[in-house]
Parts: structure tokens; sequence; C-alpha cells
């Protein structure tokens, strides 16, 4: 377990910050970008597990709340994976793994068994757990990129890239299933559409 004897340290008021192993890097560096992005999204997903009362069905209810319980552990373990320089020769203890991303996979393909086809694209909105899982669903994209400009320029775990597209998936998927358990009509882009009313 890490352990935290005082938050602030003085360290960081140059614009500096440290990466696991004592590197100093900037806190624009890519890495810090990404791991920073990832942190909030995991506020986000507390966010949506805050609203969960708004879902009428109390088992489901529980049941996504544990899953996304377990999804905010990945994301830290994600995120201390990602706050790891790797030429310091520091070996990870923790990281996201390949049965975690075959895990999303086979939930997902649960809740779609439960799903009509969809015929557009969904608009971000609803109940506040569904719009809170499309604002996941966007940032746990903008992870993605920043993850991807991260690889380009250092190493990263095999993982990391699956897990973070398959986690953005998951949340649109998840928006869609919550919306059905609720009994809400799913809000559909209609192309070209969009008549907004007379203001006078």
């Amino acid at each position: 377990m890490v352990r935290i004897t005082k938050v602030y340290t003085k360290q960081g008021d140059k614009g500096e910050t440290s990466l696991v192993g004592g590197v100093r890097v900037p806190k624009d560096h890519p890495r810090v970008q990404a791991y920073g992005t990832v942190d909030e999204l995991n506020s986000l997903v507390g966010l949506v597990r805050s609203t969960l009362d708004q879902i009428p069905v109390e088992t489901e209810r529980e049941r996504v709340d544990q899953t996304l319980a377990a999804i905010q552990q990945w994301l830290f373990d994600l995120g201390s994976e990602l706050a790891t320089d790797p030429n310091t020769g520091r070996k990870m203890s923790i990281g996201v793994k390949e049965e975690q991303v075959a895990w999303m996979e086979s939930w997902m393909d649960a809740m779609n068994r439960d799903l009509e086809p969809l015929k557009s694209f969904t608009l971000p909105g609803g109940r506040l757990p569904l719009a809170f899982l499309h604002q996941c669903r966007t940032v746990c994209r903008r992870a993605e990129r920043e993850i991807i400009a991260l690889s380009r320029k250092e190493d990263i775990g095999p993982q990391v890239g699956p897990f973070i597209n398959r986690l953005s998936d998951a949340f649109y998927v998840l928006g869609r299933w919550l919306a059905k358990v609720c009994g809400d009509d799913e809000i559909l882009w209609k192309p070209g559409g969009g008549t907004p009313p007379e203001w006078k």
C-alpha cells in the first residue's frame, strides 16, 4: 500500500513533478498529461457512482456500482503504470492486465445481448448517470489520444492501449444498457436534423 504522510511537499512549485523512480519532469510532460487525464476520468467514474440512486432497479444499481468500483481501482493501477518512468529500469508490480481487457469485452457482450442494434449515434444526455457516462467516454477517448502520443516517444505497457480503448467503448455500452434498465428512450442523432422552437 502507498503511505502518504503529507499532502503538500512544495517540490512542484517550479512546474516540475517526480515520476515513480524519482525522475523529475515538467508538469506538462506527455506522461504527466496521460496519467493526469486518467485521474480526471477516475473522478468522473466517481460522479457516475454518486448518481446511481436514479437507477430504479436496486439489484442492477448495486451490480453497476460494484463494477465501477473495480474500474476505479484499475484506473489507479493504470495511472501508477503511466507514472513510472521506464528508463529507470524500475519494474511495475501493478498495472493493467490482459485479463481485464478480456473481462471488459465479455461484459460488453453480455450487455449488448439485451440491446437492439443502433440505427444512429446516441446524443449525450438523459438521467445524470447516463449523462456522466457520456462524459466518461469522451474523457476516456482523450486519455487514449494522450497515451498514443506518449507511446510515440516512450515505452508503455502492452495492455495500456487495449485497456483504455475497450474502457471507452464499455462506458458507451453501459450508458445504453442503463437507459434500457430505466425504461428511457435513447436520444438519437438525426443527421441534418435539429429544429429549435421559436423565441418571441
